[in-house]
């Protein structure tokens, strides 16, 4: 019986993942199972998967080795396979591993309950079909291992950009945006539950376009309808494309204090050559112009980033002009990363992977050492300000402590008072590390 059917789930990748997951538990706790958060009593686990690099299908492919160990003790578990891997990867780990009973892309989600009938008669159970108009609008998330502050919304699905590195387009299928007021209204109820801050996702968010009768919403549109929705929810969106991030949508964020005064804007490398063969679709000249942009338009913002170290062709020159390009900028934090050449890219295709891995490594430390410095000399500008700050919870340092973030995502680290998670506070900010902030409590608003 499906009511005695207990599910866990593993998520790896980026806040999509998550959020799907999120919907996964939603379609299933829907059709009768529940959800487990001890591996050893479950009776089906699903692994939502990553293949942006491949260090991520490593460890995945590692943890349905372990999976594959519990039959051991339970001959009945049903492993499944989520998300990005799906379609590339089915042929060897059900049929040639014996690794798994399942495998679901990203867009078969619905399907799951039927999928899980099947493997319980004992026919395979595969859907990797990609949708032209699968965006999950009408589904409540369950909201898995939350904290009951803040949230993630999916406002979109797909990509259309092909950036040659990239796998994204292959794995989750065409550009797809979801209809607008769904987003406003899972806003409106996520506040009503308690929730002070949501993160609008998507590959591309710049991309959104919501058509309906006699008006068309894109993005800068959006966030001000979610913003007068409910001036008391913080809202944050990742990820914006630099070719398509608009004074439009910064006039937007600088109009509207619950907009976070953070953006997060992926150069991936700082030098042209880099670029043209990335298929970035922008040049080192204009990126650098929409930082001057934001400067201008909201002073104060903090901005994020990521670079890729080591892509194909790379000369020590491209890598000098990534790192004058951190400094021009002077990034408030990054994800870096080393090449890590994916099938179905146009980059495994057609481009050379062929940067030594000793020097990918070399260059990937000296990228993050310089970021460490340049998020230092952003954490210290800060001291002796007083910011306001949402309380997410406890401290995992101290029992004592309360941790949250600033409007510009900057994670501070204060003493215990009477407030409570999901609560905005005013700190002070007496000290950092390159990672965090210090501070104490001098009020708080509700």
């Amino acid at each position: 019986m499906k009511e005695n059917k207990k599910i866990y789930i593993e998520t790896y990748g980026c806040q999509m993942n998550f959020s799907d997951s999120e919907i996964v538990a939603s379609i299933l706790t829907e059709s009768g199972y529940k959800f487990t958060d001890e591996i050893i009593s479950a009776d089906i686990i699903f692994v939502n998967t990553c293949s942006i690099r491949e260090h991520a299908e490593e460890r995945v492919r590692k943890r349905l080795q372990y999976f594959k160990s519990l039959r051991k003790k339970n001959p009945d578990l049903v492993i499944g396979l989520l998300g990005c891997m799906a379609d590339r990867t089915k042929v060897a780990l059900m049929e040639e591993e014996h690794l798994l009973d399942l495998v679901a892309g990203p867009d078969a989600y619905r399907h799951l309950p039927e999928l899980l009938d099947k493997v319980g008669s004992g026919q395979p159970a595969i859907d990797t079909i990609l949708s032209f108009d699968e965006t999950y609008a009408d589904i409540t998330p369950v909201r898995l291992d939350s904290n009951g502050v803040s949230a993630f919304i999916s406002i979109m699905r797909g990509c259309e950009n092909y950036c040659s590195y990239c796998v994204v387009p292959s794995t989750r299928g065409r550009e797809r945006s979801r209809d607008a007021e769904t987003i406003v209204n899972e806003t409106r109820d996520l506040y009503q539950k308690g929730y002070r801050e949501v993160t609008l996702l998507g590959q591309n968010v710049n991309s959104y376009k919501w058509q309906t009768a006699g008006e068309t919403i894109d993005f800068a549109h959006l966030l001000e309808k979610i913003a007068l929705s409910n001036p008391l929810m913080r809202i944050r969106f990742a990820t914006s494309h630099p070719k398509d991030i608009s004074d439009e949508l910064l006039n937007t964020i600088a109009r509207y204090p619950n907009l976070c005064k953070s953006i997060h804007l992926p150069v991936q490398s700082g030098s042209n050559h880099m670029l043209e063969l990335m298929n970035r679709k922008y040049s080192r000249e204009e990126y650098l112009e929409r930082i001057h942009v934001i400067r201008q338009i909201l002073p104060g913002c903090a901005i994020s980033t990521d670079i890729i170290a080591g892509f194909c062709d790379e000369t020590e020159e491209d890598h000098r002009q990534t790192l004058s390009l951190m400094n021009l900028v002077g990034y408030d934090a990054a994800f870096m990363f080393k090449y890590s050449e994916r099938p179905q890219t146009l980059a495994a295709d057609t481009l050379p992977d062929n940067v030594p891995d000793e020097t990918k490594d070399l260059r990937l430390r000296e990228i993050i050492d310089l970021q460490q410095k340049l998020s230092l000399s952003s954490n210290q500008k800060e001291i002796g300000k007083t910011v306001e700050i949402l309380i997410e919870g406890v401290s995992k340092r101290s029992v004592n402590q309360y941790f949250g973030r600033t409007s510009q995502n900057k994670v501070a680290v204060f003493t215990k008072t009477t407030s409570l998670p999901g609560e905005y506070v005013h700190v002070k900010i007496t000290g950092t590390t390159s990672a965090t902030l210090l501070g104490e409590i001098i009020d708080f608003r509700e």
